[in-house]
């Protein structure tokens, strides 16, 4: 039976910090299979720290004088994992300028550490299994067997189980692997362990950068444990080193923790398929965005329904300014809608004829027609208003045309020659 003090030895040795019995647990396991040939599955969340657990094993065990190599399986090319494992002779491939060695040939009498097993293609799945069962490889080009005697370690953040059911990972496979299955726990699980860790953080960054160490008042300890971490270790490291570096007082309150985590508590990126549920009414930044947008085209929407009918009836009206009074919130100038006056005259605004036929042949301005004509009096105080609208539009964008022309709802070209035709001073 292994005691707490020797679990203790292995802790300051591997540098794990930590009381929590899962932890606890986990390093026992450990060290009661190191000393076998036995394969050993770790699993456990992105950021938990499986690769310790690997080093544990390959240092405690009689191969600790032999190599060991860790291998991330997601990060190596489909194309050549099955290179990078078992080696390749000349010729064997494009590239292939001479034979290589691969990391089972080379480990031999050692350990080899293959992380991430779940993204490995079932190709190399089965080439493992025949490594695991037998010893037993045949290099990429060759049909020459070769033997090994390496003990595999593996470890995963993905349900293998349910990989099986998908049909992603083989069956045989896992249970040759999880023959002493090793699981380490998030860091949410491990309750007081968070805070001892983030005194370590801290301290070691305080010495980097030369600094008073951050402390913590119990209000913000509580809330720091409750915290879920989804990115574990790294997530905590990360967060211990900005206090560390941005934070000007040295003592950390509830409320100055609040601004160093994120304040939907939502999970960031972590591949675990047995990790917490997504809380669906989490807003994202990109549901915001896509809200944003939205919004927008609505408005764009108004607007071109505000133009159409200031085009049929020729004039912007009370009724219509007031349909669209929402387009008109945030102006300079504030908007009032009044009951519409009773027009002194009934006659109706006309497009002169004879220059409507011109536009038709030469139109290149999709905007409204800009030359109103009126056959009474009140047409001088159409001019006059939309004179007085275009100088406080080249007034509010500071001159600048093309702001001007968009604010009035025309076009650069046709606010020229307005500018033009009532002589309008920049």
């Amino acid at each position: 039976m292994i005691s707490p003090s020797e679990i203790q030895s292995v802790k300051l040795r591997f540098g794990i910090i930590g009381n929590s019995p899962l932890l606890n647990h986990a390093i026992q396991v450990a060290m009661q299979a190191s000393p076998t040939d036995m394969t050993v599955l770790i699993t456990g969340e992105s950021g938990s720290g499986k690769e310790s657990f690997s080093k544990i094993i390959h240092s405690l065990s009689s191969r600790k004088h032999g190599k060991f190599i860790a291998i991330n399986c997601g990060a190596i090319p489909e194309g050549t994992i099955d290179s990078e494992l078992f080696g390749h002779e000349k010729g064997s491939f494009t590239g292939a300028h001479e034979s290589r060695k691969g990391y089972f040939e080379v480990t031999d009498g050692g350990s080899i550490f293959l992380d991430e097993i779940g993204e490995m293609p079932l190709g190399t799945q089965a080439r493992l299994l025949r490594v695991l069962e037998n010893g037993d490889f045949i290099k990429v080009g060759s049909s020459k067997v070769l033997k090994t005697d390496v003990r595999v370690i593996a470890a995963t953040n993905v349900n293998l189980i349910k990989a099986v059911e998908k049909g992603k990972f083989r069956e045989d496979l896992y249970y040759r692997l999880n023959t002493v299955p090793i699981y380490v726990p998030p860091l949410r699980e491990r309750g007081e362990d968070i805070v001892l860790l983030f005194r370590k953080f801290t301290t070691d960054f305080s010495e980097k950068y030369r600094v008073k160490p951050i402390t913590l008042d119990e209000e913000a300890r509580q809330m720091l444990m409750k915290f879920p971490f989804p990115g574990n270790i790294r997530q905590l490291k990360n967060l211990a080193e900005q206090i560390s570096l941005l934070e000007e007082e040295r003592e950390v309150n509830a409320l100055t923790l609040t601004r160093y985590l994120p304040t939907d508590n939502s999970r960031l990126p972590v591949a675990y398929a047995g990790g917490g549920k997504t809380d669906h009414n989490d807003f994202s930044e990109r549901e915001i965005l896509y809200k944003v947008l939205f919004d927008m085209k609505k408005d764009m929407n108004d607007l071109k329904q505000l133009v159409l009918e200031s085009y049929q009836t020729g004039e912007l009206n009370q009724n219509i300014m007031k349909k669209h009074q929402d387009l008109f919130e945030g102006m300079d100038s504030q908007v009032t809608f009044e009951k519409e006056a009773q027009p002194k005259s009934s006659v109706p605004l006309v497009l002169d004829s004879s220059h409507n036929k011109k536009e038709e042949e030469n139109y290149e301005d999709p905007d409204i027609e800009d030359i109103l004509h009126e056959e009474d009096d009140n047409s001088l105080s159409i001019e006059k208003k939309e004179k007085e609208l275009i100088a406080r539009a080249l007034k509010k964008h500071h001159n600048k045309r093309k702001y001007a022309a968009m604010d009035l709802g025309i076009s650069e070209r046709t606010l020229y020659r307005k500018i033009k035709q009532y002589d309008i001073s920049e």
